[in-house]
């Protein structure tokens, strides 16, 4: 509990003792009215003060004026009336208080439970100077330099892993319960937590543009962005106060003036009682408070999955995606190519991956890569002389002194050597050994092991349509998608095409559906700025795709996405609820207020029941993990 709370809880505690005291103390008169006003003043002297300083900053209208009026017009009528009864004041204020301590309570844990998740922020960096670790700023490392990073310690800054091997929990960025391994070669983003090995990262990122600084970013700005329910609740408020307004004083004045034309008594007292209790009962705390608390914990409990939603208007519109398109190549593949096949060598495979290994050596090509890779060795240049590259078609080098050709169908017509066709999807790489064909090998992008289950979850999720855009060739991209189970495929796609494809499906959404773009790389932004929402992968995407996104996705899983849409789904569920629950109670209270079916003691109860169910109702938006 904060100082604040705590300074609140005194005061309602002290006011609370005191109106019990006043039942059995036997006073009268103007010590009696002293006493009662001392108990209103405990209680509320903080609410007038802050409807005296709002009609003074011209904000006439809202539940602090309506809570002065309200409690100060009780007291002139127990004067007027000459009672002695100034509970009803005192208590409609101690309790509209007890609420607003509630208020503040629930959303101060809130925040605690978002400020917790995402203290990710770290204090320092450790440089080695002289053989010792000196601590330093995070901000004063400069890009390529050497940090080490100890048990237990924030990784500061992204970088790549020189020297060491340990796990990391990487929870507060993904959601990921499962720590991950890390070892010399391997991409580490900061704010993940070094629980094993000591390393040493070669920094690629200044702090301010690490992962740990777009993710504080991203998170503290994304209360600025309104979405379309929070902007009605702040019109409604706008049109609404002032109308309760001139209704209770119409309420106050119509009937008495009504019943003096027809020669009856005015009854003064009755009707200006209840237009002060209609103003206690119209206070809008539950909308105002409960549907951007609503936002703020669904933002949050998304946060907490690895799920990084820039404001709660892409949340609102996220929960209205019918229609999700997916760039292929890093976002439903892994963008890494591998061997997947090798077929008709009458070698044995791992001698026909070494011949090919070797006469690749010189390229830096992600196929030579991969063939390097799939070889599993290092690489003994020594072992390989002539390399000359056929443009287009592959290369031609001796290895051992023997010739050897690795490269497509047409370097293989060239050669004038017989091959086999391969009807496997991939990029088939042929082999000639000693002008004589040795087989050829598959080389494929590795389908991300989630996708397939992604698109079910997304089906499963209320999308009705699932699409894929990509540059790949067709017999590629409709391999892919009929694996994963993608509803349309379109391929061959350059930049531009993949923006004009987006802006057809745009076209065909129905009514308010959506259309949301998933990717990664720096060719997507353009697309990921077209969508009705774009979400990037966040932890190996681009830049400049983040940037162009509403969502980004912490850990790069297919899976999140249809989890967003839950959470999206959910947070807004709530918020119509609040809406529905808040209007149709508090429309109802101020109709019996008004035919004086209900006190003001009946309203305030109204007042502060609803507005704490709702706030309840709201905290729900933080537990997603389960969705």
């Amino acid at each position: 509990m904060t100082k604040k709370q705590k300074k609140m809880l005194t005061r309602i505690l002290v006011c609370a003792v005191m109106l019990i005291a006043l039942q059995v103390l036997p006073v009268a008169g103007i010590p009696r009215f002293a006493l009662y006003l001392a108990a209103y003043l405990v209680i509320g002297f903080d609410i007038l003060k802050k409807a005296a300083k709002g009609i003074g900053n011209g904000r006439v209208f809202d539940e602090n004026f309506l809570m002065a009026v309200a409690t100060i017009g009780a007291f002139a009528l127990a004067i007027y009336e000459k009672s002695g009864d100034y509970n009803e004041a005192i208590a409609v204020m101690l309790f509209y208080q007890i609420g607003e301590l509630f208020q503040s309570y629930a959303v101060g844990k809130s925040r605690k439970n978002i400020s917790a998740l995402m203290d990710i922020r770290p204090d320092y960096a450790n440089i080695e100077v002289g053989g010792k670790l000196e601590k330093v700023d995070p901000d004063e490392v400069a890009v390529g330099s050497i940090i080490v990073v100890q048990p237990g310690e924030k990784v500061p800054l992204d970088g790549v892993i020189v020297g060491g091997a340990s796990t990391l929990n990487t929870s507060a960025l993904t959601g990921e319960s499962l720590p991950r391994d890390a070892k010399t070669g391997d991409e580490i983003i900061s704010g993940c937590i070094n629980m094993t090995g000591v390393l040493k990262v070669r920094t690629t990122k200044e702090f301010g543009e690490s992962t740990v600084s777009r993710i504080l970013e991203l998170v503290e700005n994304s209360s600025s962005r309104k979405s379309r329910s929070e902007d009605f609740i702040a019109k409604f408020a706008r049109i609404y106060t002032p109308a309760v307004c001139c209704s209770a004083l119409a309420l106050a004045i119509i009937p008495p003036v009504a019943r003096l034309v027809m020669g009856r008594s005015a009854a003064w007292e009755q009707w200006i009682y209840r237009a002060l209790t209609f103003l206690v009962t119209s206070c809008p705390c539950a909308l105002v408070v409960s549907i951007p608390l609503s936002f703020f914990a669904g933002i949050g409990g998304a946060s907490k999955e690895g799920v990084l939603i820039k404001g709660s208007n892409y949340l609102e519109t996220l929960s209205q995606v019918k229609t999700v398109v997916f760039d292929k190549t890093g976002t439903l593949t892994k963008g890494v190519f591998e061997v997947s096949a090798v077929h008709h060598s009458p070698m044995e495979q791992k001698k026909l991956l070494e011949y090919a290994a070797l006469a690749e050596c010189a390229s830096s090509h992600p196929i030579s890569k991969s063939l390097q890779s799939a070889y599993g060795r290092e690489i003994d240049r020594s072992r390989v002389t002539d390399i000359e590259e056929v443009s287009g078609r592959g290369i031609l080098a001796r290895v051992d002194g023997v010739p050897v050709a690795a490269g497509n169908h047409k370097l293989m017509e060239q050669l004038g050597v017989d091959f086999i066709d391969c009807h496997s999807v991939g990029t088939i790489i042929h082999m000639a050994i000693d002008g004589k064909y040795a087989g050829h090998i598959v080389i494929s992008d590795v389908v991300k092991p989630n996708s397939k289950q992604a698109i079910e979850q997304l089906h499963r999720a209320g999308v009705t349509k699932t699409v894929m855009l990509t540059g790949d060739a067709k017999k590629v991209a409709e391999s892919v998608a009929k694996e994963l189970g993608v509803d349309e495929v379109y391929s061959d796609l350059l930049p531009a095409g993949k923006v004009e494809k987006l802006e057809a499906l745009l076209s065909r959404q129905p009514g308010k559906a959506k259309l949301a773009f998933v990717g990664d790389g720096i060719n997507d932004a353009p697309v990921l700025s077209r969508a009705d929402i774009g979400i990037a992968m966040g932890a190996m995407g681009s830049d400049a795709a983040i940037e162009a996104a509403d969502i980004v996705l912490m850990d790069d899983e297919p899976l999140q996405i249809a989890k967003a849409i839950k959470i999206s789904r959910k947070c807004i569920g709530i918020v119509y609820q609040n809406i529905i629950f808040a209007l149709v109670v508090k429309f109802a209270c101020l109709a019996l207020v008004a035919v004086g079916a209900a006190d003001m003691w009946a309203a305030i109860f109204a007042d502060v029941g609803v507005m704490v169910l709702a706030v309840l109702n709201a905290i729900r938006a933080l537990q997603v993990h389960n969705l």
